[in-house]
C-alpha cells in the first residue's frame, strides 16, 4: 500500500524527469500569458535564438555549445579587477548556486563567467578569482579579440575598453543571459537599483539571488 512519502517520491520523480519539457512550454509562452507569471527575476523570450558556434578558454578545457549541452546556463560577462558590478553580482550569485546544490547535478544550473579583458585574465586567474565566489563556476575567456566580441554580441551583450590614465578598465554589460539546455539564449536578468535609491546616489544595481534560484530551478523541473 502507498504511502503519502513515497508518492510524493514518486511525483517528484516524474517532475524532474519532464524538466526539459516544462522549461521549453513555459519560454515559449507569449508575453502576458501565464508562464511569465512564474518568473521573479528572469524575463523569458517568446522563441529561444540559436547561438552561433563558439570556443572559450578555461582551465579545464575549452568551452563549446556541447560542453554546456544539457543543462540551463546563466551567463555573465565581467573582469576580474572590476570594482563593483562583478564582484556583487558574483556574490549574489554564489547564493543562488548554494541553493542550487541540493540538485541532483544533471538538473543543476551553472553559472559561466566569461572574462572581455583577455589581455590581463589568463585562464588561471579567473578560474581563482571566479572560484573564489563559487568553487562549481565555469570561468572562461577568448583571447582572440574578434571571436570574444561575437560571442558576446551573439548574446546581445556588449563592451568596451575604457582609458584609466596608465591604464584602463572596462564598461560592460551588467545583465545576464539565460541558455537553455539546447545553448540556445531564452531570457535575461537583469539587475535592478534599490528602491529608495535616488538616481545621483550611486547606487549598484543587484540581483534578487533567491529570485534567480527558484526560477531557474523551476526551469529545470526541480521546483513546482
Amino acid at each position: 500500500m502507498f504511502n503519502r512519502t513515497f508518492l510524493l517520491v514518486i511525483v517528484a520523480a516524474v517532475f524532474a524527469g519532464l524538466g526539459l519539457l516544462a522549461g521549453e512550454r513555459w519560454l515559449s509562452q507569449d508575453g502576458g500569458g501565464a508562464g511569465e507569471a512564474a518568473f521573479e527575476a528572469l524575463t523569458p523570450y517568446p522563441t529561444p535564438r540559436a547561438v552561433p558556434a563558439f570556443e572559450l578558454q578555461s582551465v579545464d578545457g575549452p568551452v563549446t555549445p556541447e560542453t554546456l549541452r544539457g543543462r540551463w546556463t546563466v551567463v555573465f560577462i565581467g573582469f576580474v579587477s572590476c570594482p563593483d558590478v562583478c564582484p556583487a553580482t558574483l556574490t549574489d550569485m554564489a547564493k543562488a548556486q548554494k541553493a542550487w546544490e541540493v540538485l541532483p547535478e544533471a538538473q543543476r544550473p551553472r553559472l559561466l563567467f566569461v572574462s572581455i579583458d583577455p589581455e590581463r585574465d589568463t585562464p588561471e586567474l579567473l578560474a581563482g578569482y571566479a572560484r573564489h565566489f563559487h568553487p562549481q563556476t565555469v570561468a572562461a575567456t577568448q583571447p582572440d579579440a574578434e571571436r570574444l566580441e561575437a560571442f558576446a554580441s551573439s548574446l546581445s551583450l556588449v563592451y568596451r575598453k575604457v582609458p584609466l590614465g596608465n591604464t584602463y578598465t572596462m564598461d560592460h554589460s551588467s545583465s545576464m543571459v539565460v541558455l537553455d539546455p539546447e545553448v540556445r539564449v531564452a531570457g535575461i536578468i537583469r539587475p535592478r537599483l534599490p528602491a529608495d535609491a535616488a538616481p545621483t546616489s550611486g547606487a549598484i544595481a543587484t540581483i534578487d539571488p533567491q529570485a534567480v534560484a527558484r526560477d531557474l530551478a523551476r526551469l529545470a523541473g526541480a521546483a513546482p
